[in-house]
Formats: structure tokens, C-alpha cells, sequence
């Protein structure tokens, strides 16, 4: 079975100004990766997207489903995510991705035959772990094979994964769950995640680390090359540089809005604007594939465009993006019925999203070679901790705190307290913006 890729031969990035293209067999790599990513995002979002059926089996409280879709989840993701990213910097990276798909989708078939909540969290929490060698390993694999200048759009099209597994849990997870039970939906979808890892393993090959970058990279020894990569000097390397750092903390406050959305918005509609699993199957499976999808795909076109003149558009486009999007988001929660709640959700989801292709490319541009997993994984840590492990936790724990006295519409209040975060990740975008301005000034690579 042939392998795509090359793994033996390195390449110069240009000829005078010439663009050089691809490695052979990149786009291929790439919607296989991006195939992966949907499994993985589908995976972790099938909790939220068959929230209200688990809640009427198991009889779970919104602040419990916002802490293990949130924090039990991420503590897991983000701890294990560090050592396979360092791991994954001296080894084969497409042989841990392999790995890391087949665990993570054999856990979540275990949610599916859980009787408790604590079986329930023992099995997200293996989730997290498999899940945590998915992303870091598969950024540094696209970046040896797309040379800079095309990274823009490889990691945008590779970040369409969420919003095609989150469209597709949501289209496939609500049908079976509707047509036979939820307890269905994570043992069917998960299986196909382990035909997915052996997909990875046999079609997939480790290219050559940096081979691609804007200068020649010799290609060390095994020896030299697992002396090079030292875990505490990426670590301080990445802490220690004021842009990595306020990239993490700019994309951890929006994170902390979108998952907080995206693990209660199935909940939000059915409960409370009358919505059912039926018309969650396509109506908002269509919201989130196309609006996610085309927010992370055009903020990648216009980062290429943008960054080579402007470093400060990694940052500045993020922030415009959640600017525009409050109002529409303050409109989604108050609309009374679905139809207009999905309506104008639809450009904050489109919105939101402007933040993943340039935070991607800016730590692939920003750091050496040898440290593109491992910085990966730093920024998905913070991101993560953040986002993924205190966003669906506060909106969970303050739905609750309404709803003795609200108990109608106890998410939409939660959802109203969201706005100031979005606030936050826009400022947080501009003093990055800023901390580029004086990189660029002082000729750094950014």
C-alpha cells in the first residue's frame, strides 16, 4: 500500500522569489490529518451534542456535564499533551498520531456502555489522553510538508477538522441517538476512529523535519537530534517570548467563550428554545459545519495575504473578528424560538473563529524545527486549560446558580455572562498585536 510523502529527501524553499510548492503528496497528507481532526473534535463533542438525553439517563446537572466536558476532560488533554509533545520532537510522529487516534476512540466507545457519572468521567478522561496526541504531532507533519507562505491556508484547511466533526457528531450522534439511543452513537463513531488510526499508519509517511523552512536544514544524527530537543528549554523559550505567551492567553479567553458555547448550545437549544435531537440533525449540524469552516478556512487565506507585509495581522484579525461578533452572540442568547436564535448565531460562529489558522501558523513560523511539537503543545496546554477546562466548567456551575430562581431560562442567563470574555480576548489581541509591532521592528521571526 503506498505511503504518501517523502521522508528522505529535503528541499530548498525558493528559487529567487519563486514560491517553492508543496512536498509531493502534501494535500493528500493533509485531508487525511484533516480527516483525523474531525474524529477527534467529533469525539470529544458528542458529550455536549447528547447532553440532554444522557441528562434524562444518568440524571446529570448542567454544572456536572460542564466539568467533565470541561475540566476533567482538559486536566487529562493538556497534562498528556506536553510529554507526547516533546516525545513526538525526537520521535516518529505519524506512529504516535496512529496511536494516539486508535486510544482515544476506543475510550469513547466506553462511554457508551457506562451506567454512571463516574464511569462516565473515567472514560471522557481516557478521551482527553488519546486526544492529547492527536493536534501537536499532526501541526509540525503539515509544517514539513507546506513551506512558509502556504502554511497559512494548510493549517486553516487542517482546522476545518472541528467544525466537519462537530457538523457531523452533531448530524450522525442526534440521528442514532434518536433513532435507537445515545449509548449507540459513541460505540458507532467511535469505531470508525480505529479504522481511521490504521488508515494514518499505513497511508501516512514521517516527512523530513524543517526540510521545508526558508533555509536548508541538515538533518542531524538520532543522537544529535534527541540532544537538541530539551524539554525545559522549549518550555522556557516559549514562557520566556512576550508574543508566544500572549498568543496562548488571547486564544485561552476566546477559547473560554467558544467551548463554553459549543459544549451547552445543543442543551441551550433543545431545552430552552424548543428545539428537538431531529432538528439539531440538520439544522444546526449546518450552522456549525459551514460557519466554523468558512471562519477558520478565510482567516487562513487572509493571513497568507496579510502576514508577509503586516506581521501584526496574526493578531489584529483575530481581534477584529470577536469584535463584530458580540452583538450578534448578545442576539442569539435573547431570540425567543430557534429560528432566529440560529440565525443570528450564525455570525458568531463565522466570527469566532478567525483565531485558530493565524495562532497555528504564527508558533509553526516563530519557533525552530525541532520545536514545533512541543511549542504546539504549549499553546494548546494554555489554550486548553483555559478554554476547554474552565469555559464549560463556569457556564455549567453559573447555569446552576440561576437556575433555582430561573428555571426556564437559566442557560440563557449563564450564556449573557459570556460577553464580558469576549472583551478580554480582544484586548489580549491587540497587546499581541503590539508585542509583533515590536518584534518585527527589532527583525525577529515572527
Amino acid at each position: 500500500m503506498r505511503a504518501f510523502g517523502n521522508d528522505t529527501r529535503g528541499t530548498l524553499i525558493s528559487v529567487g522569489s519563486r514560491l517553492v510548492p508543496p512536498s509531493s503528496g502534501a494535500w493528500t497528507v493533509l485531508a487525511i490529518l484533516c480527516a483525523v481532526y474531525a474524529l477527534n473534535f467529533l469525539d470529544r463533542q458528542l458529550l455536549s451534542i447528547l447532553a440532554k438525553p444522557i441528562q434524562d439517563d444518568i440524571g446529570v446537572t448542567d454544572g456536572e456535564l460542564g466539568r467533565i466536558s470541561g475540566f476533567y476532560f482538559a486536566l487529562f488533554y493538556c497534562l498528556i499533551a506536553l510529554p507526547v509533545g516533546w516525545l513526538a520532537d525526537r520521535g516518529n510522529r505519524v506512529r504516535i498520531l496512529a496511536l494516539a487516534c486508535a486510544l482515544w476512540s476506543a475510550a469513547t466507545m466506553a462511554c457508551g456502555v457506562t451506567s454512571t457519572y463516574r464511569q462516565l468521567v473515567v472514560a471522557r478522561m481516557a478521551v482527553g489522553v488519546g486526544e492529547a496526541g492527536g493536534v501537536p504531532p499532526s501541526y509540525a507533519i503539515l509544517a514539513d510538508y507546506f513551506p512558509p507562505g502556504r502554511r497559512g491556508r494548510a493549517m486553516g484547511v487542517y482546522n476545518l477538522g472541528p467544525p466537519i466533526g462537530q457538523a457531523l457528531g452533531v448530524a450522525f450522534g442526534a440521528s442514532i441517538a434518536a433513532a435507537y439511543s445515545w449509548r449507540d452513537a459513541f460505540l458507532v463513531l467511535g469505531s470508525v476512529g480505529i479504522l481511521a488510526a490504521l488508515g494514518v499508519r499505513l497511508l501516512v509517511r514521517e516527512p523530513k523535519r524543517g526540510g521545508l523552512d526558508a533555509a536548508p536544514v541538515p538533518v542531524p544524527s538520532p543522537a544529535a537530534s534527541r540532544a537538541q530537543v530539551r524539554f525545559w528549554e522549549t518550555c522556557g523559550m516559549f514562557f520566556r517570548r512576550p508574543v508566544l505567551l500572549l498568543l496562548a492567553l488571547a486564544c485561552g479567553a476566546t477559547q473560554f467563550v467558544t467551548y463554553a458555547v459549543l459544549n451547552f448550545t445543543t442543551l441551550f437549544l433543545m431545552r430552552e428554545k424548543g428545539m428537538t435531537l431531529n432538528e439539531i440533525a440538520v439544522y444546526y449540524a449546518l450552522l456549525i459545519g459551514v460557519a466554523i469552516s468558512a471562519g477558520i478556512y478565510t482567516s487562513g487565506r487572509l493571513i497568507d495575504w496579510l502576514a508577509p507585509s503586516a506581521k501584526r495581522a496574526y493578531a489584529l484579525v483575530p481581534a477584529l473578528g470577536l469584535s463584530v461578533a458580540i452583538p450578534f452572540f448578545v442576539g442569539f442568547t435573547w431570540a425567543p424560538r430557534w429560528p432566529l436564535a440560529l440565525t443570528l448565531l450564525a455570525a458568531p460562529t463565522f466570527l469566532n473563529y478567525f483565531y485558530l489558522s493565524p495562532a497555528v501558523a504564527l508558533v509553526q513560523e516563530a519557533v525552530q524545527p525541532h520545536q514545533r511539537v512541543l511549542s504546539g503543545a504549549l499553546l494548546l496546554l494554555v489554550m486548553n486549560l483555559i478554554g476547554l477546562g474552565l469555559g464549560p466548567t463556569y457556564l455549567g456551575a453559573v447555569s446552576d446558580h440561576f437556575r433555582p430562581d430561573h428555571p426556564g431560562n437559566s442557560l440563557q442567563l449563564a450564556f449573557y455572562t459570556l460577553t464580558p470574555f469576549y472583551l478580554l480576548a480582544v484586548a489580549l489581541f491587540l497587546a499581541l498585536a503590539r508585542a509583533l509591532g515590536r518584534e518585527e521592528q527589532r527583525g525577529l521571526p515572527a
